[in-house]
């Protein structure tokens, strides 16, 4: 679910740099998983994360698990836009 928080960033870093940047994310947003509110640092990794680096790992298996509604308002409250239809791995955002 979590890796949707991360998925609305634009242009994007090299494959090392992206295994850092879900790491990081991963690590700072995992709470969120659980059912808790994001942390300010959650939310600066949403903010930064590229969409380059997420996208890739969003699967269909994934997306059966992630309520979109509920990450988008995550996503949204985290200071991010969420686009209309934004096509991400096997997601696609309402």
């Amino acid at each position: 679910m979590f890796m949707m928080l991360l998925a609305m960033a634009s242009a994007g870093p090299n494959a090392r740099k992206c295994k850092k940047e879900r790491s990081l994310a991963l690590n700072a947003c995992k709470s969120v998983m659980y059912g808790r509110l994001p942390s300010s640092y959650c939310c600066q990794r949403v903010r930064v994360t590229h969409a380059k680096c997420i996208c890739p790992v969003i699967t269909a298996k994934l997306v059966a698990l992630v309520n979109v509604d509920l990450l988008t308002k995550l996503i949204t409250g985290c200071g991010r836009k969420v686009p209309r239809r934004f096509k991400c791995g096997s997601l696609t955002t309402p």
